[in-house]
């Protein structure tokens, strides 16, 4: 167990350290776009810079690195060891945020290396390149980080057809689906020449009949774009609205939204048809200088009429709907089909996160929090963000105890539940092993390996 805080109990610590973890929320890319890395793409660059490019990028550039600098840390090229002197200056201003907080515990777990410097940077290179190879993504998640395994919501297809099904379990997005309707990467996989709106339901149907089996819930993000105000509009008005879009007609932006509207009940429907939960992005926003934080505070007024117009679908609620989590916390001790996932939370702010933690646990049911998810795209990360997520578990069932209002028997018994208990119920993770022991987009029965080391706890560190 790595150290902890003399504030944290050590009983508590330790079950904490010992329990494997749940992570409902990755996007990470498949294993071998890492190991034959062939240029750009969601991984910018294939040296120790990717290690810093998703999210502290963004409190790069919130602390004023200058565009140009940004580009050339992440520039695909240079001289990797070089590009220390674009980081330099502005590391020792984000180092100490969330993010960079989850990167410098990865670095120092992965690589030994407990301070990024001007003489530590080639070492480091040369272990990141070591590590990149075969069989990486295992060693880091489950050895390294005690992580079971993950639910990853493909930035790159709707439905990855990963090598690792076992491991790398996966949402079903739903964005494209009701965001971009007739679009031809959805249509064209399906074989369906979309012309009308019932062509557009057979395709979505194809991708639910397909993949649903598979999935361990459906995802959408569609709140970085637009306020999650679904109206329930019938097919017989979102039709004629549809036609006009495939016939490249002018279509206002308040018939847009009423198409948005229908499709996304259309696909909540399938998906509560098939027991999916329907993932929903809340609150902050990743990058910079673009959030509205109008729409980011109305997430949990309208998520609160999406849970009384669909009472059987499970709604989790992602990121905690930060800043405004308290306002989730409420929905969740008022719904019964409410559930509310830590997944970024600890990395976009660790300290409130285990405040909020503390909060949830005196006021919802047990079995309606999920307490991690990593949200990287580079794996690496993850490793920082699984421990700073296990320390907020530990810190808050700790102070609880402390003050009295938890009996340590008590909180030992809640450590299962919330690291990985509550997500293999409301996922139907044992139900989903199964399918995934068998997908036939691999022609054969998924590594005998990959099964038997999916239930297995975490190394000790």
């Amino acid at each position: 167990m790595t150290h902890v805080p003399d504030t944290i109990d050590a009983e508590i610590a330790q079950r904490v350290w010992a329990t494997p973890l749940a992570d409902t929320h990755e996007h990470l890319v498949e294993e071998e776009v890492r190991t034959a890395f062939s240029g750009p793409g969601l991984i910018p660059c294939n040296d120790w810079a990717a290690l810093f490019s998703h999210y502290l990028d963004a409190d790069l550039r919130v602390a004023g690195m200058p565009a140009e600098e940004h580009r050339a840390l992440f520039a695909p090229s240079d001289d990797p060891v070089a590009k220390w002197r674009h980081l330099e200056p502005w590391w020792p201003r984000v180092k100490n945020t969330g993010y960079g907080k989850a990167i410098r515990i990865a670095i120092e777990r992965l690589y030994g290396i407990g301070n990024v410097s001007r003489e530590t940077i080639g070492r480091l290179q040369e272990a990141y390149a070591a590590r990149v190879r075969p069989g990486f993504y295992r060693e880091i998640l489950q050895d390294v980080a005690g992580i079971e395994y993950c639910q990853v919501n493909s930035l790159e297809a709707p439905f990855c057809r990963t090598r690792q099904p076992l491991l790398l379990m996966q949402d079903l997005s739903i964005l494209s689906m009701h965001m971009d309707p007739g679009s031809a990467h959805l249509s064209g996989p399906a074989g369906i020449e979309v012309r009308e709106l019932d062509d557009w339901h057979a395709v979505i149907r194809w991708w639910f009949d397909a993949f649903g089996e598979y999935a361990v819930a459906v995802k959408s993000q569609a709140a970085y774009a637009r306020k999650l105000d679904y109206a329930q509009i019938p097919a017989e008005v979102a039709a004629p609205i549809f036609r006009r879009l495939v016939k490249g007609e002018p279509i206002t932006g308040a018939d847009r939204k009423k198409l948005e509207d229908h499709l996304f009940w259309f696909c909540v429907r399938l998906a509560t048809e098939r027991d999916l939960p329907v993932k929903l992005h809340t609150g902050y926003h990743a990058g910079h200088s673009s959030m509205n934080l109008d729409w980011v505070q109305q997430n949990a007024r309208h998520s609160c009429d999406l849970l009384r117009r669909a009472p059987d679908t499970r709604f989790v609620f992602m990121h905690v709907g930060y800043p405004y989590q308290s306002s989730f916390g409420a929905l969740a001790k008022h719904y019964a089909n409410a559930y509310i996932d830590f997944c970024w939370a600890w990395i976009i702010d660790p300290v409130s996160s285990q405040r909020f933690l503390e909060q949830l646990i005196a006021t919802v049911p047990a079995n309606k929090i999920l307490v991690f998810g990593g949200d990287f795209i580079p794996v690496e990360a993850v490793v920082g963000h699984a421990e700073l997520a296990r320390r907020g578990v530990a810190g808050a069932l700790s102070t609880l105890v402390a003050q009295g209002y938890l009996d340590r028997a008590d909180a030992l018994d809640l450590v299962e539940p919330l690291l990985r208990g509550n997500a293999g119920e409301l996922f139907r993770v044992e139900a989903k092993r199964r399918a995934l022991a068998r997908v036939p987009w691999l022609g054969q029965e998924s590594n005998p390996r990959e099964a038997s080391a999916s239930s297995r706890g975490p190394a000790p560190t």
